[in-house]
C-alpha cells in the first residue's frame, strides 16, 4: 500500500461525528459525536493492542447508530464488563479501554467516568463532561505471514505445512478466536524448498506424522496449522505429542474423517476453554457441557497446547458432537501437485479438506429436462444459441454437513463452488479505496428490464453505508469492455451470453479478449455465462456468480432478486447463493466461481443471520437463528442474539438452539435489523414480514 494507511477517516454528513473506513475489505465504522470534532493524528504506540491508525477527538458522548458490543477494560487491561442490547451501565472516573465488536476492530482510551447504554438501534457511551477521547482502529484484514516455495515433492510439502502454524498469534486457547488466527504463508511451486527463517513455528511439541502422500498432506493442512504442529513422514498417521501422548488417524471412521473430527473437537473446546478468563460471557455451550467433562476447565486453561489436546482427545466424539457448531466449508480438493497453492486460502477459513470423493457426471440431465419444459410452454431463456453443458467435465462431491462446499480442481462442480488459486491471489491483491461501495448493473435486454428496476432498488438500500450505483443500459461492446475494466467493487450483468460472449447492441463482447478487469466480484445473470465469468477470474476478478446453461428468464429474475438482496445484507457470495437456491427450480444452474467468500458490504449487526420461523400453534412461534461465519467472523466467533430473555451468548453457526417466542416478542425481534427469514420454506425478509404472516 505504499505506506498508505490502511483506515481513512472521514466526517459524517448530516450530524457531528467520524467515519472510520477499512480501505481494503469495504467496511467503515461511523462513531456520532456530541459536538463537532477534528480528529487529531497520535501514534499508534498509545494503545496496548496493535491498531492501524489512531486519533484524538474531544467529545462528551460517543453514539454508534447499531446495537454493538463493548468490552470496557482497566488500564491493566483485565474486562469489567462486557455490554450488548438493553446495556446501562456507569463506571466512576479512571483510565479506561473500551473495546468495540464493529465492523473495524475500535478501541477507546479515555480517563473520565464511563456510562454505557443501549436499545434495540444504537449504543451510547458518555463521558459526563468533553473530554480528550484517544480512538484506534486496525483493519480486519488479513495478510499472509510470507510466501514459502515447496517442490511437487509431498515431504517438502510437509514441511511447508508445518510453517503454517507460524501465522497464529497465541498458542493459547484464544487462538479460537478468528482475530488471533493470522493468515498463512501463501505456497509457490519451485525446483527447490524455501521457506524464510521468520515462518518458522511456534514450539508446540505437537507432531502429525503421515505416509508421504498428497492425499494425506493435504487433509491434515487445517489441523497442523491450528495445532502449530510439525508434519512429518512416517508409515502410520497419527499425531504425538512430547509428553508421550499419541493419538491415531487411522481409526474406523477412516482418515478423513478422523481428522475432521479432531479439528473440530479440538476447537470447539478451545472455545469452552477460553472463556475461563472472560468477565461477561456466560456461554450457551458450556453451560450445557461443562457438568459432564472429565476435566476441569478452569485448571486446564493455563496449561500447555499439547496438555489441553490430550485431555481433549479424551472425550468421546459423540458426547461433544451435537453442540459443535455447523462448519463454514468443506473444500474437496483434488490432489493434483498444484493445488497446494490453495491449500492456505482455505485453512484461513479453517476448512475441512477433504480429497476427492465424487460421482462424474456427463452432463445436467433434470436440468436440461427442466428448461426444455419451459420453453416448450413459451418461456423466454436468456440464451440466443443452443446449451454448451455437454462440452464440460462435471463432477458432484459428496455431500458434508458444512454450511458451504468448495471444489479445488479442473473440473466443474455441482452442489459446490469453484475455487481457483488465480482468484485467491486476485484478492490479495485487493487496491485500497476510501470512497463508497461501487456497484455497477448492466442491463443489455429490455425484456429483462423488470429485474434491473427491481435490484435498483435493492443495492444501496443501508443507509448507514453508501453506495454508488451506476445503471447501463444497452451498452456497445466498446462501452461494456469500459465498465469491465473500471475499478468496481460489483457488476450485475442482466442479459445474453453465449459461447461467443456477451451480446451487445453492436455485437459480442468476449471477455477473454481482456488483459486486465478493475472489476472485483460480479454476478453474471445470463445463460451460459461460465466461461465469461471464468475469464474475468483470470484477469484480475476475485469471485463471481456464473450460470452453466441456458436459464428461464422468469426463474433468472427471482434469483437475480434474492441474490442481490443477501449481497446487500452482508453475506458472502458463496452464502448468499446457497440460500437463494430454494427460490427457483433453475437454481442447480448458477455456480460461484473464484473466492466465495468475498462479501460486498457489511452487515448492520456485524455477522450475516438467517432466520427461521416455526409456528407452534398456540399463539407462539420457534425462533432458529444460524449466523453465517465470514472470512472475519469465521469459525469461533460468539454471538449474542438479541431475543427476548436471553442472557447467554452462543457460538457462530451453532444452531442447536431454539427459542420460543409470543408473537409481541417475534414481531419486535423482526423489527431490530433486516435479515432473511424463512417462513415454511419460503425466503422472507424480516422488515416485510406483518403479524398475519405468521
Amino acid at each position: 500500500m505504499g505506506g498508505q494507511e490502511a483506515i481513512s477517516w472521514t466526517h459524517t454528513e448530516e450530524s457531528p461525528g467520524i467515519v472510520l473506513i477499512d480501505e481494503i475489505d469495504r467496511c467503515r465504522c461511523v462513531l456520532h459525536t456530541s459536538t463537532p470534532t477534528t480528529p487529531t493524528l497520535v501514534p499508534t504506540d498509545r494503545f496496548e493492542y496493535p491498531v492501524d491508525s489512531a486519533r484524538t477527538v474531544r467529545t462528551a458522548a460517543i453514539t454508534i447508530p447499531a446495537v454493538t458490543g463493548v468490552n470496557l477494560r482497566d488500564e491493566s487491561g483485565a474486562v469489567l464488563t462486557r455490554t450488548e442490547e438493553r446495556a446501562d451501565e456507569s463506571y466512576p472516573p479512571d483510565r479506561y479501554v473500551l473495546e468495540l465488536s464493529a465492523p473495524l476492530k475500535v478501541y477507546l482510551t479515555v480517563d473520565s467516568g464511563v456510562s454505557i447504554s443501549s436499545d434495540t438501534t444504537r449504543t451510547r457511551i458518555e463521558f459526563g463532561t468533553e473530554t480528550a477521547v484517544t480512538v484506534g482502529a486496525r483493519s480486519r484484514h488479513q495478510s499472509p505471514a510470507g510466501t514459502i516455495t515447496t517442490t511437487d515433492c509431498p515431504t517438502d510439502m510437509m514441511a511447508a505445512v508445518s510453517a503454517f502454524g507460524s501465522a497464529l498469534k497465541t498458542t493459547g486457547c484464544e487462538r479460537s478466536y478468528p482475530t488471533l488466527r493470522g493468515h498463512p504463508p501463501v505456497i509457490e511451486r519451485g525446483q527447490t524448498l524455501d521457506v524464510p527463517e521468520e515462518l518458522t513455528p511456534p514450539e508446540t511439541g505437537i507432531t502429525i506424522e503421515l505416509p508421504p502422500e498428497r492425499r494425506y498432506v493435504y487433509v491434515v493442512a487445517s489441523l497442523a496449522y491450528y495445532l502449530g504442529a510439525t508434519v512429518r513422514p512416517e508409515s502410520t498417521p497419527r499425531i504425538t505429542t512430547s509428553t508421550g501422548f499419541e493419538h491415531s488417524l487411522d481409526t474406523g471412521h477412516g482418515f478423513q474423517a478422523e481428522v475432521e473430527r479432531v479439528l473440530k473437537q479440538v476447537l470447539f473446546l478451545d472455545c469452552l476453554t477460553r472463556t475461563t478468563d472472560e468477565t461477561g460471557i456466560g456461554l450457551h455451550e458450556r453451560r450445557t457441557l461443562e457438568p459432564s467433562l472429565p476435566f476441569s476447565l478452569e485448571e486446564l486453561y493455563g496449561r500447555s497446547i499439547a496438555e489441553q489436546l490430550q485431555a481433549y482427545l479424551s472425550v468421546p466424539y459423540a458426547d461433544i458432537e451435537q453442540h459443535v457448531p455447523e462448519w463454514k466449508m468443506t473444500s474437496h480438493v483434488s490432489t493434483r501437485p498444484d493445488s497446494i497453492e490453495a491449500i492456505p486460502f482455505l485453512v484461513n477459513d479453517l476448512a475441512v479438506v477433504r480429497t476427492p470423493r465424487c460421482e462424474r457426471v456427463d452432463q445436467q440431465n433434470g436440468q436440461v429436462e427442466t428448461i426444455s419444459e419451459f420453453v416448450r410452454d413459451g418461456a423466454l431463456t436468456r440464451s440466443t444459441a443452443a446449451d454448451t453443458t455437454g462440452r464440460r467435465e462435471y463432477v458432484q462431491p459428496e455431500t458434508t454437513e458444512s454450511l458451504e462446499h468448495v471444489w479445488v480442481g479442473d473440473e466443474t462442480p455441482l452442489g459446490a463452488s469453484k475455487a481457483t488459486p488465480t482468484a485467491f491471489r486476485n484478492r490479495l491483491d485487493r487496491t485500497p479505496t476510501d470512497g463508497d461501495i461501487s456497484i455497477s448493473v448492466v442491463c443489455n435486454e429490455s425484456e429483462m428490464a423488470e429485474e434491473c428496476d427491481a435490484i435498483d432498488d435493492v443495492y444501496g438500500s443501508q443507509s448507514d453505508l453508501p453506495h454508488s450505483v451506476r445503471i447501463h443500459r444497452e451498452v456497445s461492446t466498446d462501452e461494456l469492455a469500459a465498465v469491465l475494466e473500471k475499478p468496481t467493487d460489483f457488476l450485475h450483468y442482466i442479459g445474453h451470453i453465449d459461447h461467443e460472449g456477451l451480446q451487445c447492441p453492436n455485437g459480442r463482447f468476449d471477455a477473454r479478449t481482456l488483459g486486465t478487469v478493475g472489476v472485483d466480484a460480479f454476478f453474471l445473470n445470463a445463460c451460459q455465462s461460465y466461461e465469461q465469468g471464468m475469464a474475468l477470474i483470470d484477469a484480475g476478478a476475485i469471485g463471481g456468480v456464473v450460470t452453466l446453461g441456458n436459464v428461464i428468464n422468469t426463474g433468472a429474475i427471482t434469483i437475480g432478486h434474492s441474490v442481490a438482496k443477501l449481497l446487500n445484507c452482508g453475506f458472502p457470495l458463496r452464502a448468499a447463493m446457497n440460500i437463494a437456491r430454494p427460490e427457483s427450480l433453475i437454481s442447480n444452474q448458477y455456480l460461484v466461481v473464484g473466492d466465495g467468500s468475498l462479501a460486498i458490504t457489511q452487515p448492520e449487526s456485524g455477522i450475516p443471520m438467517l432466520g427461521e420461523i416455526t409456528p407452534n400453534g398456540d399463539d407462539s412461534f420457534e425462533l432458529d437463528i444460524t449466523a453465517y461465519p465470514t472470512t472475519h467472523s469465521g469459525i469461533g466467533t460468539i454471538i449474542y442474539p438479541f431475543v427476548e430473555g436471553e442472557t447467554e451468548y452462543r457460538l457462530s453457526s451453532n444452531d442447536n438452539k431454539s427459542y420460543e417466542l409470543s408473537a409481541t416478542e417475534t414481531q419486535r425481534f423482526l423489527s431490530l435489523e433486516r435479515i432473511p427469514v424463512l417462513i415454511d420454506g419460503n425466503l422472507r425478509w424480516s422488515d416485510d414480514i406483518a403479524p398475519s404472516d405468521l
